[in-house]
């Protein structure tokens, strides 16, 4: 398994299964859920073995029909990675909001530190 299966895992339930990683396909019934790693930081051991940890950035983006559904997936959101027992997640700043007027789309973007053994 990897970190991302276990992200995928503690989003699943909150949008009944729409949880893609990157991007979603074309139609897919609002609201789901997308993320993607962004980065992260890498340990380097003085003895040069491998860590047992590993670091990622997440960036995490809802998207529903409406501002108000968008904002509230997001506090779910972050209180099902912070609450993770399987992995460490801290939030990394506050939620940004966006808008796809061509698409109908309210969305909301959270970035995610995120330590795992995986």
């Amino acid at each position: 398994m990897t970190v991302e299966t276990d992200i995928l895992a503690a989003l699943t339930g909150l949008v009944a299964g729409r949880v893609f990683p990157d991007i979603a396909p074309q139609k897919t019934p609002r609201p789901y859920i997308t993320f993607q790693q962004i980065g992260g930081q890498t340990l380097q051991p003085l003895d040069n073995s491998l860590p047992d940890k590993k670091n990622g950035r997440f960036q995490v983006d809802v998207w529903a029909t409406t501002r108000m559904a968008a904002s509230s997936l997001a506090l779910q959101v972050e209180a099902a990675l912070v609450g993770s027992t399987v992995f460490t997640c801290r939030a990394i700043g506050a939620h940004a909001n966006t808008h796809e007027p061509d698409e109908g789309l309210y969305g909301t973007s959270q970035d995610f530190s995120v330590w795992s053994s995986r």
